[in-house]
Protein backbone atom coordinates (compact mmCIF):
# COMPACT_ATOMS: atom_id res chain seq x y z
CA UNK A 1 0.00 0.00 0.00
CA UNK A 2 2.76 2.70 0.81
CA UNK A 3 4.74 1.52 -2.26
CA UNK A 4 1.05 2.31 -4.25
CA UNK A 5 0.64 5.96 -2.72
CA UNK A 6 4.49 6.50 -3.39
CA UNK A 7 4.37 5.77 -6.89
CA UNK A 8 1.27 8.02 -6.75
CA UNK A 9 2.81 10.89 -5.61
CA UNK A 10 5.53 10.34 -8.16
CA UNK A 11 3.25 10.22 -10.99
CA UNK A 12 1.15 12.95 -10.26
CA UNK A 13 4.45 14.97 -9.27
CA UNK A 14 6.05 14.06 -13.10
CA UNK A 15 2.48 15.20 -14.43
CA UNK A 16 2.86 18.92 -12.65
CA UNK A 17 6.35 19.51 -13.39
CA UNK A 18 5.14 18.22 -17.47
CA UNK A 19 2.29 20.38 -17.61
CA UNK A 20 4.35 23.33 -15.87
CA UNK A 21 6.72 23.04 -18.63
CA UNK A 22 4.41 22.91 -21.10
CA UNK A 23 3.00 26.19 -19.53
CA UNK A 24 6.10 27.96 -20.27
CA UNK A 25 7.03 26.79 -23.56
CA UNK A 26 3.07 28.09 -24.47
CA UNK A 27 4.11 31.38 -23.02
CA UNK A 28 7.18 31.86 -24.61
CA UNK A 29 5.79 31.24 -28.15
CA UNK A 30 2.86 33.19 -26.85
CA UNK A 31 5.80 35.69 -26.28
CA UNK A 32 7.55 35.48 -29.34
CA UNK A 33 4.15 35.84 -31.81
CA UNK A 34 3.27 38.96 -29.73
CA UNK A 35 7.05 40.19 -30.70
CA UNK A 36 6.63 39.68 -34.27
CA UNK A 37 2.85 41.24 -34.56
CA UNK A 38 4.33 43.96 -32.98
CA UNK A 39 7.17 44.54 -35.02
CA UNK A 40 4.97 44.38 -37.80
CA UNK A 41 2.42 46.90 -36.73
CA UNK A 42 5.28 49.28 -35.57
CA UNK A 43 6.99 48.66 -39.87
CA UNK A 44 3.47 50.37 -41.08
CA UNK A 45 3.69 52.97 -38.34
CA UNK A 46 7.24 54.04 -38.82
CA UNK A 47 7.17 53.50 -42.15
CA UNK A 48 3.80 56.04 -42.43
CA UNK A 49 5.38 58.06 -40.18
CA UNK A 50 8.63 58.65 -42.39
CA UNK A 51 6.87 59.15 -45.36
CA UNK A 52 4.87 61.92 -43.52
CA UNK A 53 8.15 63.57 -42.53
CA UNK A 54 10.15 63.21 -45.35
CA UNK A 55 6.70 65.25 -47.20
CA UNK A 56 6.75 67.93 -44.80
CA UNK A 57 10.57 68.24 -44.71
CA UNK A 58 10.89 69.63 -47.93
CA UNK A 59 7.32 71.15 -48.22
CA UNK A 60 8.38 73.41 -45.25
CA UNK A 61 11.62 74.49 -47.93
CA UNK A 62 9.71 74.87 -50.72
CA UNK A 63 7.28 77.69 -48.87
CA UNK A 64 10.64 79.09 -47.45
CA UNK A 65 10.50 80.05 -51.31
CA UNK A 66 6.78 80.36 -52.25
CA UNK A 67 4.11 81.98 -50.35
CA UNK A 68 1.30 79.49 -49.62
CA UNK A 69 -1.45 82.36 -50.78
CA UNK A 70 0.22 82.20 -54.06
CA UNK A 71 0.27 78.02 -53.81
CA UNK A 72 -3.33 78.17 -53.26
CA UNK A 73 -5.15 81.26 -55.43
CA UNK A 74 -2.70 81.24 -58.31
CA UNK A 75 -4.58 80.03 -61.40
CA UNK A 76 -1.14 78.91 -63.38
CA UNK A 77 1.63 75.95 -62.76
CA UNK A 78 4.37 76.59 -64.86
CA UNK A 79 7.55 75.33 -62.42
CA UNK A 80 9.29 74.65 -65.13
CA UNK A 81 9.49 76.80 -67.31
CA UNK A 82 9.63 81.12 -67.13
CA UNK A 83 8.11 83.17 -65.61
CA UNK A 84 7.59 79.77 -62.85
CA UNK A 85 4.27 80.14 -61.04
CA UNK A 86 3.24 77.97 -58.65
CA UNK A 87 -0.46 77.97 -58.53
CA UNK A 88 -2.23 74.23 -57.55
CA UNK A 89 -5.53 75.36 -59.19
CA UNK A 90 -4.95 73.89 -62.51
CA UNK A 91 -3.57 70.64 -60.78
CA UNK A 92 -6.18 70.66 -58.34
CA UNK A 93 -8.96 71.05 -61.42
CA UNK A 94 -7.42 68.28 -63.51
CA UNK A 95 -7.51 65.87 -60.58
CA UNK A 96 -11.11 66.37 -59.86
CA UNK A 97 -12.45 66.13 -63.25
CA UNK A 98 -10.51 63.03 -63.66
CA UNK A 99 -12.31 62.02 -60.10
CA UNK A 100 -15.56 63.07 -60.89
CA UNK A 101 -15.60 61.40 -64.43
CA UNK A 102 -14.51 58.11 -63.19
CA UNK A 103 -17.36 58.06 -60.41
CA UNK A 104 -19.91 58.85 -63.58
CA UNK A 105 -18.58 55.74 -64.84
CA UNK A 106 -17.82 53.50 -61.95
CA UNK A 107 -20.61 54.29 -58.68
CA UNK A 108 -23.93 53.58 -61.01
CA UNK A 109 -22.09 50.53 -62.90
CA UNK A 110 -20.38 48.95 -60.16
CA UNK A 111 -23.83 49.29 -57.83
CA UNK A 112 -25.68 47.87 -60.51
CA UNK A 113 -23.31 45.39 -60.48
CA UNK A 114 -23.37 44.35 -56.97
CA UNK A 115 -26.99 44.52 -56.83
CA UNK A 116 -27.69 41.74 -59.73
CA UNK A 117 -24.62 39.26 -57.88
CA UNK A 118 -25.88 40.35 -54.50
CA UNK A 119 -29.63 39.73 -55.46
CA UNK A 120 -30.53 38.30 -59.46
CA UNK A 121 -27.46 36.58 -60.10
CA UNK A 122 -27.60 32.57 -59.35
CA UNK A 123 -24.81 30.91 -57.64
CA UNK A 124 -22.93 29.79 -60.52
CA UNK A 125 -23.47 32.45 -61.95
CA UNK A 126 -21.87 34.50 -59.25
CA UNK A 127 -18.95 32.19 -59.25
CA UNK A 128 -18.21 32.97 -62.67
CA UNK A 129 -19.29 36.69 -63.32
CA UNK A 130 -17.50 38.06 -59.91
CA UNK A 131 -14.10 36.21 -60.63
CA UNK A 132 -14.19 37.83 -64.18
CA UNK A 133 -15.27 40.89 -62.98
CA UNK A 134 -12.26 41.37 -60.65
CA UNK A 135 -9.90 40.17 -62.96
CA UNK A 136 -10.09 44.09 -63.89
CA UNK A 137 -8.48 45.21 -60.76
CA UNK A 138 -5.50 42.68 -61.59
CA UNK A 139 -4.94 44.77 -64.89
CA UNK A 140 -1.90 46.82 -64.62
CA UNK A 141 -2.71 50.40 -65.00
CA UNK A 142 -0.19 51.17 -67.46
CA UNK A 143 -2.19 49.00 -69.73
CA UNK A 144 -5.19 50.75 -68.89
CA UNK A 145 -3.78 54.54 -69.93
CA UNK A 146 -2.48 52.49 -73.59
CA UNK A 147 -6.11 51.37 -73.87
CA UNK A 148 -7.37 54.76 -73.56
CA UNK A 149 -4.82 56.34 -75.52
CA UNK A 150 -4.89 53.78 -78.50
CA UNK A 151 -8.70 52.81 -78.42
CA UNK A 152 -10.78 54.97 -76.44
CA UNK A 153 -9.33 58.17 -77.35
CA UNK A 154 -10.00 57.35 -81.17
CA UNK A 155 -13.73 56.58 -80.69
CA UNK A 156 -14.13 59.69 -78.68
CA UNK A 157 -12.71 61.82 -82.23
CA UNK A 158 -14.85 59.85 -83.94
CA UNK A 159 -17.55 60.65 -82.33
CA UNK A 160 -16.43 64.09 -81.12
CA UNK A 161 -14.03 65.56 -83.48
CA UNK A 162 -12.83 68.71 -81.16
CA UNK A 163 -11.71 65.93 -78.80
CA UNK A 164 -7.95 66.39 -78.52
CA UNK A 165 -5.40 63.29 -78.27
CA UNK A 166 -4.60 64.23 -75.21
CA UNK A 167 -7.74 64.46 -72.98
CA UNK A 168 -9.31 64.22 -69.37
CA UNK A 169 -12.57 62.03 -70.56
CA UNK A 170 -10.93 59.22 -72.29
CA UNK A 171 -8.57 58.74 -68.91
CA UNK A 172 -12.02 59.77 -66.49
CA UNK A 173 -13.78 56.84 -69.11
CA UNK A 174 -10.63 54.13 -67.88
CA UNK A 175 -9.94 55.06 -64.99
CA UNK A 176 -13.89 54.28 -63.75
CA UNK A 177 -13.72 51.03 -65.39
CA UNK A 178 -10.32 50.09 -63.64
CA UNK A 179 -12.57 51.16 -60.22
CA UNK A 180 -15.44 49.23 -61.18
CA UNK A 181 -14.46 45.99 -59.45
CA UNK A 182 -13.53 48.17 -56.12
CA UNK A 183 -16.94 49.40 -56.35
CA UNK A 184 -18.39 46.27 -56.71
CA UNK A 185 -16.82 43.85 -54.61
CA UNK A 186 -17.46 46.16 -51.24
CA UNK A 187 -20.79 47.04 -52.35
CA UNK A 188 -21.89 43.37 -52.83
CA UNK A 189 -20.08 42.28 -49.17
CA UNK A 190 -21.95 44.82 -47.68
CA UNK A 191 -25.32 43.71 -49.16
CA UNK A 192 -25.21 40.24 -48.01
CA UNK A 193 -23.94 41.38 -44.73
CA UNK A 194 -27.53 42.12 -44.81
CA UNK A 195 -29.69 39.42 -42.86
CA UNK A 196 -31.67 36.96 -44.80
CA UNK A 197 -34.73 37.25 -42.63
CA UNK A 198 -35.03 41.14 -43.83
CA UNK A 199 -35.46 40.08 -47.17
CA UNK A 200 -38.36 37.34 -46.31
CA UNK A 201 -39.55 39.80 -44.15
CA UNK A 202 -40.36 41.79 -47.44
CA UNK A 203 -41.24 39.23 -49.76
CA UNK A 204 -43.79 38.21 -47.24
CA UNK A 205 -45.14 41.28 -47.58
CA UNK A 206 -45.94 41.18 -51.33
CA UNK A 207 -42.51 42.92 -52.48
CA UNK A 208 -40.85 42.28 -55.78
CA UNK A 209 -37.05 41.75 -56.01
CA UNK A 210 -36.73 44.90 -57.55
CA UNK A 211 -38.47 46.45 -54.40
CA UNK A 212 -36.28 44.33 -51.58
CA UNK A 213 -33.21 45.20 -53.45
CA UNK A 214 -33.75 48.83 -53.91
CA UNK A 215 -36.09 49.13 -50.61
CA UNK A 216 -34.77 46.95 -48.04
CA UNK A 217 -31.09 45.26 -49.39
CA UNK A 218 -29.42 48.82 -50.71
CA UNK A 219 -31.10 50.97 -47.60
CA UNK A 220 -29.65 48.69 -44.67
CA UNK A 221 -25.90 48.59 -46.74
CA UNK A 222 -26.20 52.09 -47.07
CA UNK A 223 -23.38 52.58 -45.23
CA UNK A 224 -20.74 49.97 -46.83
CA UNK A 225 -21.68 51.28 -50.09
CA UNK A 226 -20.86 54.66 -49.90
CA UNK A 227 -17.67 53.31 -47.90
CA UNK A 228 -16.74 51.81 -50.99
CA UNK A 229 -17.71 54.65 -52.93
CA UNK A 230 -15.36 56.94 -50.83
CA UNK A 231 -12.39 54.51 -51.27
CA UNK A 232 -13.10 53.93 -54.89
CA UNK A 233 -12.82 57.73 -55.76
CA UNK A 234 -9.57 58.00 -53.66
CA UNK A 235 -8.32 55.10 -55.59
CA UNK A 236 -9.17 57.75 -59.07
CA UNK A 237 -7.43 60.59 -57.10
CA UNK A 238 -4.49 58.86 -56.66
CA UNK A 239 -4.11 56.75 -60.06
CA UNK A 240 -1.26 57.89 -62.12
CA UNK A 241 -0.16 55.51 -64.86
CA UNK A 242 -4.04 56.29 -67.02
CA UNK A 243 -3.69 60.10 -66.75
CA UNK A 244 0.20 60.62 -67.32
CA UNK A 245 -0.80 58.66 -70.82
CA UNK A 246 -4.09 59.69 -71.88
CA UNK A 247 -4.87 62.97 -69.92
CA UNK A 248 -1.91 64.64 -71.09
CA UNK A 249 1.07 67.12 -69.09
CA UNK A 250 -1.08 70.97 -69.89
CA UNK A 251 -1.87 72.06 -66.39
CA UNK A 252 -4.97 73.70 -67.20
CA UNK A 253 -7.78 75.32 -65.26
CA UNK A 254 -10.74 73.83 -67.38
CA UNK A 255 -13.69 72.22 -66.75
CA UNK A 256 -13.96 70.73 -70.45
CA UNK A 257 -13.26 66.94 -70.41
CA UNK A 258 -12.17 67.22 -73.88
CA UNK A 259 -8.82 69.01 -73.55
CA UNK A 260 -5.78 68.26 -72.51
CA UNK A 261 -5.07 68.67 -68.17
CA UNK A 262 -2.78 67.65 -65.94
CA UNK A 263 -3.64 65.84 -62.94
CA UNK A 264 -1.00 66.09 -59.17
CA UNK A 265 -0.13 62.21 -59.60
CA UNK A 266 1.04 63.00 -63.37
CA UNK A 267 3.10 65.91 -62.58
CA UNK A 268 4.74 64.19 -59.93
CA UNK A 269 5.81 61.44 -62.44
CA UNK A 270 6.54 64.40 -64.59
CA UNK A 271 9.24 65.57 -62.47
CA UNK A 272 10.17 61.95 -60.87
CA UNK A 273 11.83 61.70 -64.94
CA UNK A 274 15.36 62.57 -63.23
CA UNK A 275 15.86 66.11 -65.36
CA UNK A 276 14.78 68.28 -62.50
CA UNK A 277 18.49 69.22 -60.25
CA UNK A 278 18.37 67.96 -56.51
CA UNK A 279 17.71 70.92 -54.52
CA UNK A 280 16.26 73.44 -56.75
CA UNK A 281 12.72 75.21 -56.48
CA UNK A 282 10.94 72.82 -59.19
CA UNK A 283 12.34 69.50 -57.00
CA UNK A 284 10.82 71.18 -53.69
CA UNK A 285 7.56 71.88 -55.59
CA UNK A 286 6.94 68.37 -55.92
CA UNK A 287 6.99 67.23 -52.46
CA UNK A 288 4.28 70.30 -52.24
CA UNK A 289 2.10 68.62 -54.85
CA UNK A 290 2.94 65.23 -52.67
CA UNK A 291 1.67 66.81 -49.69
CA UNK A 292 -1.75 68.06 -50.92
CA UNK A 293 -2.07 64.55 -52.48
CA UNK A 294 -1.49 62.78 -49.60
CA UNK A 295 -3.89 65.34 -47.93
CA UNK A 296 -6.41 64.29 -50.36
CA UNK A 297 -6.19 60.75 -49.86
CA UNK A 298 -6.11 61.01 -46.51
CA UNK A 299 -9.03 62.46 -45.68
CA UNK A 300 -11.28 60.49 -48.51
CA UNK A 301 -9.96 57.45 -46.06
CA UNK A 302 -10.64 59.43 -43.01
CA UNK A 303 -14.14 60.37 -44.60
CA UNK A 304 -14.79 56.38 -45.57
CA UNK A 305 -14.04 55.29 -41.52
CA UNK A 306 -16.70 58.35 -40.25
CA UNK A 307 -19.59 57.14 -42.59
CA UNK A 308 -18.85 53.46 -42.03
CA UNK A 309 -19.13 53.67 -38.05
CA UNK A 310 -21.51 56.45 -38.04
CA UNK A 311 -24.29 54.85 -40.30
CA UNK A 312 -23.65 50.82 -39.77
CA UNK A 313 -25.92 48.95 -38.89
CA UNK A 314 -25.44 45.82 -36.73
CA UNK A 315 -28.44 43.18 -37.04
Amino acid sequence: MALLTKERKENNSGKKKSIVTHTKKNRWGEQIIYGLLFFCGMVSILTTVGIVVSLFTETLSFFQDVSLRDFLTDTKWTPLFKPQHFGILPLLSGTLLIAVGASIVALPIGLGSAIYLSEYAPEGVRRVVKPVLEILAGIPTIVYGYFALTFVTPVLRILLPQTNVFNAASASIVVGIMIIPMVSSLSEDAMLAVPRALREGAYALGATKYEVATGVVVPAALSGIIASFVLAISRAIGETMIVTIAAGSTPKLTLNPLESVQTMTAYIVQVSLGDTPFGTIEYKSLFAVGMVLFFFTLGMNVLSQYITRKYRRVY
